[in-house]
């Protein structure tokens, strides 16, 4: 299934949200991993045709839908805690990182800390044929500065059958699949949610290309973040 945003108000959708596609690393840029994805050009704002390709159908699958919300979090209060109400009780809490102010994106290699670019997240380790059954992650801008979260429009399973088409059920999607896919000359549309510091996101970061960023902000940000099985409109929608 493609990228499906839940909201309730398109022009709140609308003013949070811009487009652009991806493009792969030059080698002279080598704070990136080879052949990693990043943003490609300017950042437009959402047209109607837009909101409409990211409309969620009636009876969306809940594990891949992507909200945007606020986390019942206040000053002081445990992080690892926070999940705790939300109705999954083997909720994993994986910590915080903190993005510097004008990073395009956010997630550095820990092993030689050159930055991966735009990824699939394989905490689940799953195959192709289980690949939309993972947890979802919730994301907390902790602040100071504004954060974004930068999601692809194509789903992993989708790029795995275009990139492999011999494919079989026990197949591991990879980020490796989502670069081979570019290269091959195929574009990837992206969308980037602008996250003020208190919101956060529900997203499926193990079935959708993704990554922060800090494009263009002058102030870091730190986020917290946590992985489980929630249902949708668990936490209070911001649009």
């Amino acid at each position: 299934m493609p990228l499906h945003i839940a909201y309730g108000d398109p022009s709140a959708l609308r003013a949070r949200c811009e487009i652009a596609t991806v493009r792969t690393t030059r080698p002279e840029e080598t704070a990136y991993e080879p052949g990693a994805l990043i943003p490609a050009g300017q950042w437009r704002p959402m047209t109607g045709v837009d909101v409409k390709a990211v409309t969620a159908p009636r009876r969306p699958l809940d594990s891949t839908l992507v909200e945007i919300v606020r986390p019942p979090y206040r000053e002081g209060l445990p992080l690892e805690a926070l999940a705790d109400p939300l109705g999954d009780p083997d909720s994993v809490y994986l910590g915080q990182a903190l993005a510097k102010a004008g990073m395009a994106t956010t997630t550095d290699n820990y092993e030689d800390g050159r930055l991966i670019g735009l990824h699939l997240d394989n905490w689940d380790k799953l195959p192709y044929a289980g690949k939309h059954t993972g947890r979802r992650r919730i994301c907390l801008n902790l602040g100071p500065g504004v954060r974004y979260i930068i999601l692809g429009a194509i789903d992993a399973q989708a790029v795995c059958r275009a990139v492999h088409p011999d494919y079989h059920a026990d197949r591991y999607p990879h980020t490796q699949d989502y670069r081979d896919y570019v290269a091959s000359g195929r574009p990837i549309r992206i969308v980037r949610i602008r996250l003020a510091r208190g919101e956060g996101y529900v997203a499926p970061t193990e079935y959708l290309l993704h990554d922060g960023s800090t494009e263009a902000q002058d102030r870091p940000a730190a986020a917290a973040f946590w992985l489980g099985h929630w249902p949708r409109g668990i936490l209070p929608s911001l649009i």
